[in-house]
């Protein structure tokens, strides 16, 4: 028993480690899940989760550092019985947000591993049952955990709190150290958006009363009756982009876009923008290389565009995008990225803009 113990407290700890650390890489991912969460149950539940919403970053990055340390915990018998009764709390809530993804298809990525590891709705309820099971035979057991006698424990922990937090931190003033998304430095937006294969399909058909699967089509006067398929690469034939598009009044502009020396200034909400992020960004674009185009992208009204470029002085044309996609593009508000013909170079946090030298370096 002291083996099987032992083991469910390394796979519980190494699954809350991995799973906060993910997270701490990049809180304000976490921040914009909850913030979806609890949207949701304000219009679904209760109106007073509105409430939570403006604390959504509060909350993530508490939440994430408390995935960490609960997770070392654990492992080092630090506290064991208060340590398994937060786990058992925080596992019943993760459940129960996974089963309402899951079975009113709310929030269709729950995000429990960020950007790293895509789960669907069922399969993050599953994985939060099976952390349920593990986690209920830890407390069924907790009398018979001792506790550690390790000196260093305490500082342990002590130590494990202010890394995570201060990661967290860094990640909001900066950007996620390890970027798991689709529109990562190093991708050409235009590649991204084909599919790698052609989707392959296999057939159920129904002959005779017998059920038949083929990867071909089979004929129906040969007495086959098709009576569903199903894709079988579904991953190499669906684009990693699918949701990329940008507009202006005149129409579609994604292409253009993508073509040529651009540098985006991202901003899903042109109203809460970072008012000195703007400043810097616009003394970069007085000062940048002149083949290189300034764009503003944001999913504010023209209205609010054109108020804040007349009150800080804003010198380049605006486009529209979807304010989700724009929050995947970049962890910040205002965002830098730097793009030639559709291939992301680099991207900056309003607290880090670079130089023009920086720009021409990194086209040359």
């Amino acid at each position: 028993m002291k083996i099987l113990t032992a083991i469910v407290r390394y796979l519980v700890g190494g699954l809350f480690i991995f799973s906060g650390l993910v997270k701490v890489n990049d809180p304000v991912g976490t921040a914009i899940k909850l913030g979806e969460y609890f949207g949701v149950f304000a219009a679904d539940i209760a109106s007073f989760f509105s409430v939570f919403e403006p604390h959504a970053l509060a909350i993530g990055i508490f939440l994430n550092v408390l995935e960490v340390v609960l997770g070392i915990a654990i492992i080092i018998k630090w506290r064991v019985k208060f340590t398994i009764n937060v786990l058992s709390i925080l596992i019943i809530f993760f459940t129960f947000l996974t089963f309402y993804s899951a079975y009113f298809n709310k929030v269709t990525d729950c995000g429990c591993f960020g950007d790293a590891i895509k789960l669907t709705p069922w399969e993050s309820f599953t994985k939060d049952i099976i952390l349920v099971v593990l986690i209920g035979f830890l407390f069924i057991n907790r009398n018979k955990i001792k506790e550690s006698t390790f000196g260093a424990r305490h500082i342990i922990i002590i130590c494990t709190t202010a890394i995570s937090l201060l990661l967290c931190i860094y990640a909001v003033q900066h950007l996620p150290f390890l970027d798991f998304r689709a529109y990562k430095v190093g991708v050409n937006v235009q590649e991204a958006m084909k599919p790698k294969e052609s989707p392959q399909f296999q057939y159920t058909f129904e002959k005779e009363g017998e059920e038949i699967k083929s990867l071909k089509y089979l004929s129906e006067k040969e007495g086959y009756k098709l009576v569903g398929h199903e894709i079988t690469n579904p991953e190499a034939s669906t684009p990693k982009i699918t949701d990329f598009a940008i507009w202006n009044e005149s129409g579609d502009k994604t292409s253009e876009v993508l073509t040529g020396k651009k540098l985006w200034i991202v901003s899903y909400s042109i109203e809460e923008a970072d008012t000195e992020g703007l400043i810097d960004i616009n003394n970069l674009v007085s000062r940048m290389p002149a083949d290189v185009e300034p764009i503003l992208i944001t999913s504010s009204s023209a209205e609010d565009v054109l108020k804040i470029k007349a009150a800080r002085g804003l010198q380049f044309d605006f486009y529209y995008g979807d304010a989700t996609v724009l929050k995947t593009i970049i962890r910040s508000n205002p965002g830098i990225i730097l793009v030639e013909d559709g291939t992301i170079l680099d991207k900056w946090h309003y607290n880090d803009v670079p130089d023009p030298a920086d720009l021409s370096e990194l086209l040359n």
